[in-house]
């Protein structure tokens, strides 16, 4: 599906790319042509991403220290990178903190630590980038990673999360409508379980989870970091251009056990619950 010139002169933005799913992406990226520009909070994580990313393509690869929260900062980096670059083409909203908490033992420091990075610095980055590619009259393209309960469910047991990323995904919303007169476009992925060390050793605490989380996916697995990375890929690319507003769903079908009988599939073989299902039809042979 892709060739390796299929980002080719574009430049990426992602946060929160020294490490999880954000370094996916950003080799992915590189390996499609793009220059990489990646950015969090420590720095020795970021050169030894950098040098990961540059093994996967030949373009330039370059890392700034920033903090999303701070808006500042945010705006200097987007100058930086457009200087060490010669432009700015895309961003990938991936940076993110989630952890497990009951709702009434949350404090409103924990919340806001959520809130801040997910949802604030999201619109931060967003909006620096929004206004250089307005202000410099060039087209550009927003990605960001949201989960599969912002827009319908919520979920419990993570609010601040929850909150935050239903944020981002009615502000991608939002501003697909009202910046596509300028030509940039706004979509969101919103990943099910994705195995990675951060994310897990903060949500899934012992096997026991691992079992809950394998037993509500359909497709019977996790999913592989390439598998986002490409739908990301593609996402970024001119492939999609008319493709804005939208949240992207890759979860091994995990969202629909909402369904009120799904739960049925968990309580026994298939083949013995066929023998059920037709023990229950009229004229049905009891078991």
């Amino acid at each position: 599906m892709f060739k390796e010139d299929t980002l080719q002169d574009k430049t990426i933005l992602v946060t929160g790319g020294g490490s999880g799913l954000g370094l996916e992406m950003a080799k992915k990226f590189a390996s499609l042509g793009a220059g990489i520009a990646i950015c969090g909070r420590t720095e020795s994580k970021l050169m030894n991403a950098a040098k990961e990313i540059e093994e996967k393509g030949e373009g330039q690869v370059e890392t700034y220290v920033c903090d999303v929260r701070d808006y500042e900062r945010v705006k200097e980096m987007i100058g930086e990178i457009t200087e060490d670059f010669g432009g700015m083409d895309g961003l990938v909203n991936n940076a993110a903190g989630n952890f497990l908490a009951a709702s009434e033992d949350l404090t409103p420091g924990g919340f806001k630590a959520i809130i801040d990075i997910v949802l604030h610095g999201s619109f931060n980055c967003t909006h620096c980038f929004g206004n250089y590619l307005i202000d410099n009259d060039r087209k550009g393209n927003i990605l960001s990673i949201v989960t599969t309960y912002a827009e319908n469910t919520g979920s419990a047991f993570v609010l601040p999360s929850a909150c935050a990323k239903s944020g981002v995904l009615t502000m991608t919303r939002s501003l697909a409508y009202e910046w596509a007169t300028y030509g940039i476009r706004l979509n969101a992925i919103a990943p099910g379980p994705f195995p990675t060390e951060g994310a897990w050793t903060r949500l899934v605490p012992d096997e026991s989870f691992e079992e809950k989380f394998l037993s509500k996916i359909p497709a019977g697995r996790y999913g592989e970091p390439e598998e986002l990375a490409n739908l990301a890929a593609f996402l970024m690319s001119d492939m999609s251009p008319y493709l804005t507003g939208d949240c992207i769903t890759i979860d091994g079908g995990e969202r629909l056990t909402a369904g009120q009988f799904n739960f049925i599939d968990q309580l026994a073989p298939r083949e013995k619950l066929k023998q059920f299902f037709n023990a229950m039809k009229p004229g049905g042979e009891k078991k």
